[in-house]
């Protein structure tokens, strides 16, 4: 069936735990195989006994145990898709967590590279086949030997006959594999590319609305969904006509296998009823074969499906036991960083090297795509670092693991994302068992304990997908919370005031001088020389490169008697920065 590249993999081993009820679908496909001889034999015995002999009785007898034995096996092939379909099931209860492991941490490798939902989509599939009729149809495949000895039991050319069609219908399989395995991965591709627009266009659509793009992107949208449907009736368009061909392959040679039998019945060589069993025999010897041309786009996919799950858990691996190491008190230190964004492979910032004793604050300042954000995703564990290391009292940030390490982290994105949930449930971090206290100490740090209370709901206000019903302000401060909740130790924020008000910025002072005095490292990258305030040290950056590293008063003289193009200047405050 499905295989995965390497045998030790987080999906080869899933695929083991389930090795026992393949077992038992294995021994219910030989049952029902066996069971299926019945139609032949019933037939065989009418024929041969019942019409020669005239005998009424012996007719009802076979009757019966015929409904008996049809009946056993309508129920086996009833269980036998029951248990497929819990297998897939069960494979996907045990690797849905890995799924969303994948999914959320792919753009942090490959940047947005569109790939979105597809490990999700992947696993779906994969499920999805195991419950369809697909695994069956590969079940009774080695069945095939069975059926062909039997005919070729009641006459060599018999045999010979259905042995050329089950050739015939197995190059006919292969062909099809061979042909429909491109538009298959085309149709995955452009399926993808399609997926991408409607993303773009859902996160954009005010954008869209105010800038009359709706028509530029409704034409990307039809070449994707153009491209998409030609590569989907190209499959179908193979699968469809060479499972027709099975089809008429499949008739024809059960004519000539009548037809075979009638001879052989005129040359006194075989018994009426070996006409019909022979030819039933041969349509059971073939079905499984047309079964899987039927299901090739199906079985094509989830393989497809199967090896890109196969890859990215493989350069995702659970987490494993590490040790948990003390929580950070003391110091951090960058020691010669280099950074490359996810999926790229220009370096954004190189050489980057300063140390943070607890209690102190550090300003990143620099001209827009400097790598200021960059820089920043770096020193939070965002972005893995191309060289040099990042570390909390003398332990690289990836000795610790993730969750572990977040609760020592505060970090505020540039665009700052909320989700779907409660104002509570947003600064706590969807933390299952949240402490209230740490929640309210957390949201009046960011200066916005009052104004949730003025809400309908209060903390228990829920804020929309994305914090829809909030303003930008407040989205904000509720993302300052989030990153002041626990009193982590080390707290980045990137451009933490750029939609702030007056009292907003004054809140954020305080919350910067909050974490001081707890013996907190605090970083905040800004172009408003008002969110530079309560620092202690600048450091300054240009094209990727650290220019000046220093207490924050003495960097400022230094940069004042610089040209003007190159000091630290205010921005208005709609800019924003992009480095």
């Amino acid at each position: 069936m499905l295989r995965a590249s390497g045998a030790k993999s987080e999906l080869a081993a899933c695929l083991q735990r389930f090795r026992r009820a393949f077992l038992v679908v294995a021994a219910f496909s030989g049952l029902l195989n066996m069971l299926t001889l019945s139609g032949s034999i019933f037939m065989l015995q009418v024929y041969d006994r019942v019409l020669p002999s005239r005998s009424v009785p012996t007719l009802v007898a076979l009757i019966f145990l015929i409904l008996i034995v049809y009946g056993f096996q309508a129920a086996l092939d009833a269980i036998r898709g029951r248990l497929l379909a819990r297998i897939g099931s069960g494979l996907d209860e045990r690797l849905n967590e890995a799924a969303y492991r994948v999914m959320s941490r792919l753009p942090l490798i490959r940047g947005k590279s569109g790939e979105g939902l597809q490990p999700v989509r992947d696993l779906d599939q994969i499920s999805g086949f195991l419950s369809s009729g697909g695994p069956a149809a590969l079940f009774d495949l080695p069945w095939m030997p069975l059926y062909l000895a039997l005919c070729f039991a009641f006459h060599p050319w018999l045999g010979a006959a259905a042995l050329i069609g089950a050739i015939l219908l197995l190059a006919v399989t292969v062909v099809t594999e061979k042909m429909v395995r491109r538009p298959a991965t085309e149709m995955s591709s452009y399926a993808q590319s399609r997926n991408n627009v409607a993303l773009a266009s859902m996160r954009n659509a005010e954008v869209i609305e105010a800038m009359g793009m709706r028509s530029n992107l409704t034409a990307l949208w039809n070449d994707a969904s153009m491209n998409y449907r030609q590569a989907q009736i190209r499959a179908s368009d193979i699968t469809g006509s060479f499972g027709a061909l099975s089809r008429g392959l499949r008739m024809m040679l059960q004519s000539l296998v009548l037809a075979t039998g009638a001879f052989l019945v005129i040359r006194q060589e075989a018994s009426g009823g070996i006409i019909i069993a022979s030819s039933i025999l041969t349509a059971r010897a073939l079905a499984p074969v047309e079964q899987a041309i039927a299901h090739s786009k199906r079985f094509l996919a989830a393989r497809q499906s199967w090896r890109r799950l196969d890859e990215l858990f493989a350069l995702f691996p659970p987490a494993g036991d590490a040790l948990q190491l003390p929580p950070p008190q003391s110091e951090l230190s960058v020691e010669g960083v280099g950074v490359i964004p996810p999926g790229e492979r220009r370096f954004v910032a190189q050489d980057i090297a300063f140390s943070l004793t607890a209690g102190s604050a550090l300003g990143i300042v620099g001209p827009s795509a400097s790598g200021k954000s960059s820089l920043a995703r770096a020193i939070v564990g965002v972005w893995q670092t191309a060289y040099g290391k990042i570390r909390l009292d003398g332990a690289a940030i990836g000795q610790w693991p993730v969750d572990a390490l977040g609760r020592h982290v505060g970090y505020l994105p540039q665009d700052v994302e909320l989700f779907g949930g409660t104002i509570a449930q947003n600064i706590a971090r969807f933390d299952p068992t949240p402490d209230p206290g740490a929640i309210i100490a957390a949201a009046k740090a960011a200066g916005m304990h009052e104004t949730i209370l003025l809400l309908p709901g209060g903390y228990q206000t829920d804020i929309g997908e994305g914090g829809a019903s909030l303003s930008a302000g407040q989205r904000q401060r509720i993302g300052l919370a989030r990153a002041l909740y626990g009193d982590p130790f080390l707290v980045v924020l990137d451009e933490p005031n750029s939609n702030l008000d007056a009292n907003g910025e004054h809140a954020l002072t305080q919350a910067i001088l909050a974490v001081k005095r707890r013996k907190g490292v605090v970083i905040i990258i800004a172009h408003r020389p008002s969110a530079l305030a309560a620092v202690d040290f600048l450091l300054v950056l240009q094209s990727g490169r650290q220019k000046a590293f220093g207490p924050r008063d003495m960097i400022l003289r230094e940069q004042s008697r610089l040209a003007p193009e190159r000091s630290i200047r205010a921005v208005p405050a709609g800019e924003r920065a992009s480095g």
